[in-house]
């Protein structure tokens, strides 16, 4: 049975940082492809960035120069590093397993999620 489990949000001031990360129970990690999503209050859920197993990376382009996507295939977890965090940033952000076209298309598993809040 897959298992995401995330961990790292939190209450952050404007300009702060955080680091989530999310450990994948199971053997299937390493062959594929993560991705960190988010959904704010009325809003849908999007891409925030992706990397493939190769370590290849993307990014929503608001976020670009401020988050890393990286992944320890040894450890079973994908991060992601979070600096200069804004208010938009605030949302839940969810990991999932084995996303297509470079994050566009989320696969079937997902973390439970955690919640960033962003004070200005």
């Amino acid at each position: 049975q897959v298992q995401l489990v995330e961990s790292g949000g939190g209450l952050v001031q404007a300009g702060g940082s955080l680091r989530l990360s999310c450990a994948v129970s199971g053997s299937i990690f390493s062959i594929n492809a993560m991705g960190w999503y988010r959904q704010a209050p009325g809003k849908q859920r999007e891409l925030v960035a992706a990397i493939s197993s190769g370590g290849i990376t993307n990014y929503k382009d608001s976020v670009k120069g401020r988050f890393i996507i990286s992944r320890d295939n040894a450890k079973n977890t994908v991060y992601l590093q979070m600096n200069g965090l804004k208010s938009e940033d605030t949302a839940v952000y969810y990991c999932n397993l084995g996303p297509t076209l470079r994050g566009r298309v989320p696969g079937d598993y997902w973390g439970q999620g955690t919640q960033v809040t962003v004070s200005s």
